[in-house]
This record gives structure tokens, C-alpha cells and sequence, in this order.
């Protein structure tokens, strides 16, 4: 099918400065296992494709999902009407957004692959999965899933570009909510956060074969915990939660587009403004992030944006210092800053906008061990569970489902319904320290959503945890 449609759309392309085509093709399948029962099965398939024109000053696009020659011209057509209808209408001239054509080729590492592995033997495994997380009569509810994705992309030009790139994702979740009298705790697997490119072997880098005996164990012992004290105080946050903390605090607001005002309507906008970069401390000098495309294994991970970019490791923050947005070739070009490779389309009828990729906060010098030591008076979260940011990506509060305190340097009583708040702009000059490369946890979210219309899309994130000074935490109902 690929050759016909990529030979369909280039005797089609108009004689204009740019025509592209973006061909995508998405199969979903989500097994689930709820209290003991097979839940139903789901599988899905999207295929489609978006035809870009850049011709005389204008600018236009129109996706399909008629894939035959007739289907094709038509979006050709209409996409070059847009084409005219814009001419000298844009805020930047499409002109310079036309980049030399590019050849190459990019696919996920997978050892394991997840058709290799009967269906039977899947949900069997989510069978025994949620009998080892019911292990108490307190035990009221429980599952056990996998959500697979492979996702396979073509972007041609008809100036002779190519670029093909093919995606595994595999995301294993688990839950467990205790109940005794009106009180109802739950933990889970990290949320949502153990998703990864690759294969059936993601369950086994993640511990996901051991992690339902701890899951339920720390269900039932939250039942008894008293609430999270109230005040100011060290925090340490698992990876599990920085993942969240990077992604509201850092990810959104550097978004480029967001800065130039583009999402102020659905999301808010930023309280990062253009001149910062290269000389605003956003904070401590511990504070290190890349954003990443290029790791391995990573979630969001690809060779080329789907502009055609190239992606390559980008510094966002150094030492504390911010340097470059999230932003790709148009915002770029309107801005006059530097970004990376960041434009992302959710599907085939949805454009590319900016988005987070990986984006990652890198390693630095403390074990957990000796970051627990170091605080007097703190309180130990993981996993979030709730979460609220104002409309300039700046104020915020988070809670999550399990902590514990930490007194003299050690670690003592778990808490329930932890929670905490802060500013954006302070919160990460209180970081004092950052765990080693042996704390770091690569997880990710396949649910950021971004644009009108909506568009979720996958994220990865890798983090150590990290300590913050005199954060003001509360407890929760």
C-alpha cells in the first residue's frame, strides 16, 4: 500500500514551490483484566494522509482517508486552494519554511514483539497479574492491562524527500484500590507512566512481573496512614511524580508556539516570554534538561519530526539557565529563536504543532540514600494522582497517592493524600539536589493534549528524583 500511495500522490503533485503528503497508520489493541474478568477486547485501525501545498506566497493542507488516485487528487486540490486563499495572509512567509528534501529511515527496538505472543497467553498473563493484586479481602477493586500501539509514518515530497519511520509502544498498567469503612486508597504501577518504545520486553525493564504484591501492600497500608501533615518543608519526589512536575512546570510552558500567544484560547499561554532565553535562571544551578528524541527505548523517540526535521539532542536548561524553547520550524522562523524539532501531529488529520518530545532532566551526583539523609524535616511522594496549573503554565498544585515522611534524616511514617503547591519561576531554584544516573527512571504519558481541535500525543520523560527546599505541602481529604 505504501508504494502505491507514495507513487499515487507524486503523479498527482501540482507543479508548485512544495508539495508534501503524510501518510499514517495507527493499530491500537488495549487488554484488561478487572476484578478477575476479561474485560472487552479493543482493537483499532486509522489510516490516512495529509497533503501540504506551499505555492506563491500561500500556504494550505487537507487530509483523507480515500487513499485511491481520485481520493488523493481531491485532497491535492483542496489543499492547494487553501494554498491561494491564504497568499500573503500568513504571519510568516511559507517560502522560507521549505526545507531540502531528506531521505532516511527510523524504527523502535523491539526483542519481543507483541504479535510473537499469542492472544491467550496475554490475557493469561493479566489473569495471574490481577489475582496476585487481589491479595485481601480489602482488596475492592483491581486490574491489570496493556495498551500496545504501533504506528508506521510516511513523509514524501514530491521534490524527492522520503522519510519513513515505524513505532512500538507498549504501556503495562496496574491498580489497586483498598476500602475499609469510608476510607478507599489506591496505587498504582505509576500511573500511567511506564510506557516505552519496544515490545512484550518493556514488562520486564519495568518490573512490571513484581509489582502487584508492592502495588496492593502499600493499597492496604494507606488505609491506616494518617493525612500528610501541613507545612513548610523539604520535598522529595519520586520519578514518577518529576515526570509530571517536568511536564507542567517545564514542557508546556516552553512550548514556542504557547509564548507567542497560539494557545492562550484552550490551554493558556506561558509566563516565559522571548527575551529570557539565554539569560533567565529558571533555576537552581543542579537544574540540567535536554529535550532528547534521540534516547533509546524512550517513548517519544523518532529521527525526524513530522515537518521533516532532523532530531538531535537539544540542551533546553543549563546549570539553571534558560536557553532554547520547544518549538519547531514555523514558530522558529516567527520568533527569530532557535528551537528543536518539535513539530508533532497526533494523527494523519491533524497538523503538526509544538510539542514536548523527550524531555528529559539529567542525572546528577546524590544517591536516594544520601538525598534522604540530607533533609531534616521532609515528606517523600510518588506517583501523581491530581493535578491543577493556571492559565500561564506558572502557579500549580499536585498530589499524589503515597508518601512518607522523612525525620532526621530518615525515613519514617507513611502519609495519605499528600499534596503540595508552588510557582513554576521559584519552585525550581529550591532544587538542591539530584539523584545519579542509578535513580533515574525513564517513563512518559501517552495523554498530553495540546491544540484545538485536540490533539493527545505521546511524551516521554527521564528522571532521577529530586529534593526541593521549603515547599509548602498539605494534606488532602
Amino acid at each position: 500500500m505504501w508504494e502505491d500511495v507514495e507513487r499515487r500522490f507524486r503523479e498527482n503533485a501540482p507543479a508548485v514551490e512544495h508539495c508534501s503528503l503524510r501518510l499514517v497508520e495507527e493499530r491500537e489493541e488495549h487488554l484488561s483484566v478487572r476484578r478477575g474478568v476479561l474485560e472487552t477486547v479493543s482493537s483499532s485501525l486509522d489510516v490516512g494522509a495529509m497533503v501540504s501545498v506551499v505555492d506563491d506566497g500561500g500556504m494550505g493542507y487537507a487530509a483523507t482517508s480515500d487513499l485511491t488516485a481520485s481520493g488523493l487528487r481531491h485532497a491535492v486540490d483542496r489543499a492547494l486552494a487553501w494554498a491561494r486563499e491564504t497568499r500573503g495572509r500568513g504571519l510568516v512567509d511559507p517560502a522560507r519554511l521549505i526545507r531540502a528534501p531528506q531521505v532516511g529511515e527510523y524504527a523502535s527496538v523491539v526483542r519481543i514483539p507483541w504479535d510473537s505472543v499469542p492472544l491467550g497467553d496475554k490475557i493469561d498473563l493479566l489473569r495471574a497479574q490481577s489475582e496476585r493484586l487481589k491479595r485481601d479481602r480489602r482488596i475492592e477493586d483491581w486490574e491489570a492491562g496493556l495498551w500496545f500501539t504501533a504506528k508506521e509514518t510516511l513523509l514524501v515530497s514530491a521534490g524527492g524527500g522520503c522519510l519513513r519511520q515505524r513505532f512500538h509502544h507498549l504501556l503495562p498498567t496496574l491498580s489497586a484500590s483498598a476500602n475499609e469503612g469510608a476510607e478507599t486508597q489506591t496505587r498504582t504501577f505509576g500511573g500511567h507512566a511506564y510506557c516505552r518504545q519496544g515490545g512484550l520486553e518493556v514488562l520486564e525493564e519495568t518490573g512490571f512481573g513484581e509489582a502487584p504484591a508492592r502495588i496492593a501492600a502499600e493499597a492496604l497500608e494507606l488505609l491506616y496512614a494518617r493525612n500528610c501533615p501541613s507545612g513548610m518543608m523539604d520535598l522529595l519526589l519520586a520519578p514518577d511524580q518529576m515526570i509530571l512536575q517536568i511536564h507542567e512546570s517545564i514542557g508546556h510552558p516552553l512550548e514556542l508556539d504557547r509564548i507567542l500567544g497560539d494557545e492562550r484560547n484552550y490551554a493558556g499561554r506561558s509566563f516565559v516570554t522571548l527575551d529570557m532565553f539565554g539569560r533567565y535562571r529558571y533555576g537552581s544551578e543542579l537544574l540540567n534538561v535536554t529535550f532528547d528524541p534521540t534516547r533509546h527505548g524512550e517513548l517519544a523517540s523518532y529521527a525526524f519530526d513530522d515537518e521533516g526535521d532532523p532530531a538531535t539532542r537539544e540542551e533546553i536548561i543549563r546549570e539553571g539557565i534558560l536557553l532554547r524553547p520547544l518549538g519547531g520550524r514555523v514558530s522558529q522562523v516567527r520568533s527569530g529563536i532557535r528551537g528543536v524539532a518539535s513539530a508533532r501531529a497526533s494523527s494523519w488529520n491533524r497538523p503538526p504543532i509544538d510539542r514536548m518530545a523527550n524531555l528529559n532532566l539529567e542525572a546528577g551526583g546524590s544517591t536516594l540514600d544520601e538525598m534522604i539523609a540530607g533533609i531534616e524535616r521532609g515528606v517523600y511522594m510518588k506517583t501523581n494522582c491530581s493535578w491543577s496549573i493556571d492559565d500561564s503554565r506558572n502557579k500549580f498544585q499536585f498530589g499524589c497517592e503515597w508518601a512518607r515522611l522523612i525525620e532526621n534524616g530518615r525515613l519514617t511514617e507513611v502519609v495519605k493524600n499528600p499534596n503540595y503547591r508552588g510557582i513554576s519561576a521559584t519552585f525550581w531554584r529550591g532544587l538542591k539536589a539530584v539523584g545519579d544516573a542509578d535513580t533515574v527512571d525513564v517513563l512518559g504519558t501517552p495523554y498530553c493534549g495540546k491544540g484545538e481541535p485536540n490533539q493527545a500525543i505521546a511524551v516521554g520523560h527521564a528522571s532521577p528524583p529530586c529534593v526541593f527546599a521549603d515547599v509548602d505541602v498539605f494534606g488532602g481529604a
